[in-house]
């Protein structure tokens, strides 16, 4: 299972993350604003190049905990990432999820890229069912989730702790199914 890279949207190149990508990422990463809803400090440049070299080195499609990792290009600039990780082969069930540089939000960008990753998944992946699992602060991800016709399944209540500040956080969980799923 394989799916064609670059994967070309509207306004979007889609390609996996690559190593000289660390830079490039670490300028939104680095950000208390974007940390905090990732349940972990900010990222230094190194954090960057292990969270690509995890994704490089993922084992292939069809193994828990494949990750497919992508950057998200815009005019050939690396813009946020999303992607896929297959947490059951099993049962074909694959998390996505996005981060992007703040100041690309409000333009559909993350709701563009994701939906092309949903079309991979349920696509040339054969995945079964897709979940995000989001901060029940961040409207703007979970408004993402909701355009693209994703159900809110669960609201877990201080289901987790953020290492960085030692508070508790509360999370949506969005699923869609592939016989759900409109393109």
């Amino acid at each position: 299972m394989r799916v064609e890279m670059p994967i070309r949207t509207e306004r979007l190149v889609l390609r996996p993350l690559r190593a000289e990508d660390a830079d490039a990422l670490h300028t939104y990463h680095r950000r208390e604003d974007v940390a905090r809803y990732l349940y972990r400090p900010p990222l230094d440049r190194e954090g960057c190049a292990k969270l690509i070299a995890r994704s490089i080195e993922s084992p292939e499609w069809g193994t828990n905990g494949a990750d497919l990792g992508l950057a998200v290009c815009l005019h050939g600039q690396v813009i946020g990432e999303t992607g896929l990780r297959l947490r059951s082969a099993l049962a074909a069930q694959a998390e996505i999820g996005w981060v992007f540089a703040p100041e690309y939000a409000g333009h559909g960008y993350a709701t563009e890229a994701a939906r092309a990753v949903l079309a991979a998944a349920f696509g040339p992946l054969k995945v079964h069912r897709v979940y995000a699992r989001l901060d029940a602060d961040n409207k703007p991800s979970w408004r993402v989730c909701e355009r693209l016709g994703m159900r809110r399944e669960a609201y877990l209540v201080d289901s987790d702790v953020n290492p960085a500040t030692g508070t508790w956080g509360s999370e949506y969980v969005y699923a869609m199914l592939a016989r759900e799923f409109a393109g």
